[in-house]
């Protein structure tokens, strides 16, 4: 570590690296910020397709077990 009055301005290193930098290191130097929560979001192919013209009240209805509407 290199100061000028204290205060830290420089690190010295090999040139190239002798690694792939982690999660940890690219953390440490400022570069990345880590996530906050521990969870992960859900995957993307996880996600039900549903039809375009599906209403919220045809969906509770079905999940009541209320018999179908006509329109």
């Amino acid at each position: 570590m290199i100061t000028v009055d204290g205060k830290a301005v420089a690190q010295l290193g090999p040139l190239t690296p002798t690694t792939e930098p982690t999660l940890d290191d690219l953390a440490a130097s400022g570069l990345i910020r880590l996530p906050v929560r521990e969870d992960k979001p859900v995957a993307a192919g996880a996600t039900p397709i549903l039809p375009v013209d599906l209403s919220p009240d045809r969906v509770l209805a079905e999940l009541r077990g209320d018999p179908p509407r006509r329109r």
